[in-house]
């Protein structure tokens, strides 16, 4: 008998049609549920987040009252970061399914420690800084939030935490540059960073630079292998900083 009897042509068609229905409706219903099980998780854990930040100004408002500038500016920064992640919860059940995901463990824990560890960072104990500082800190978390929520809005059903393709969004600030959410949630990251600096914290803000460069070159890969166009506009869009920016940066060095 040849070798080449049970290929894969003629191994499938040796199950019976029915048989063969039955199990790819059967993956099919299993890869559905498995997605609206994650997408569950994180929803979950996106509204504990809200919880506490929504708890917290509860509680401030009660203990300390309209005291101070400071603290003022902490409720908007609180308020924005809430902001951001009820669009990010809503728009993770309304988000497309994936076209491909990433292979491997390493995208999905980079993915989860570049989202999370800004979390373990705001946990740290709050410095005594001076006013000026900590009100520029405060300014810094509420412009990266609502900077956050305006380009999560424009990223809409396309948007995912972990490596995957959905939909490829060329328009609005991804015309500027190929990340414009990270740069943005970034600025946030440093007004927080600010706010409990220490040893600890330069480490946890170390780390979490490290995951999300790990998490956009992952999520570049899979794009390129999704879209075949993904390879033009990566070539004519920087991956972080606008070329604007870089342009005035180098003529200004030029005058120099």
């Amino acid at each position: 008998m040849p070798s080449s009897f049970l290929t894969i042509a003629s191994a499938q068609g040796f199950w019976p049609a029915r048989f063969r229905r039955q199990w790819f409706n059967g993956a099919r219903f299993g890869a559905v549920l498995f997605d609206w099980a994650t997408r569950l998780c994180l929803v979950f854990v996106l509204t504990l987040l809200i919880s506490a930040n929504i708890f917290w100004i509860i509680d401030a408002l009660r203990t300390q009252g309209w005291t101070s500038n400071h603290l003022l500016l902490n409720i908007a920064a609180r308020a924005a970061s809430s902001l951001f992640v009820a669009l990010a919860a809503a728009t993770t059940l309304t988000r497309l399914r994936p076209v491909r995901k990433a292979a491997g463990i390493e995208p999905r824990v980079s993915a989860v420690l570049g989202t999370f560890l800004l979390s373990a960072l705001a946990m740290l104990p709050r410095q005594e800084l001076p006013s000026i500082v900590l009100g520029f800190s405060s300014l810094l978390i509420i412009a990266g939030m609502l900077t956050s929520f305006v380009v999560l809005r424009w990223l809409g059903r396309a948007f995912s935490i972990m490596a995957e393709a959905r939909r490829l969004v060329t328009h609005g600030p991804y015309r500027l540059v190929r990340h414009p959410l990270y740069v943005c949630e970034e600025l946030a990251v440093i007004g927080t960073f600010i706010q409990v600096i220490s040893p600890l914290a330069l480490v946890i803000l170390l780390m979490h630079a490290v995951f999300q460069i790990r998490r956009m070159l992952n999520e570049e890969s899979v794009l390129e292998q999704t879209f075949p166009e993904y390879e033009d506009y990566a070539r004519r869009t920087p991956r972080l900083i606008p070329a604007a920016w870089l342009r005035i940066a180098w003529h200004g060095n030029s005058a120099d």
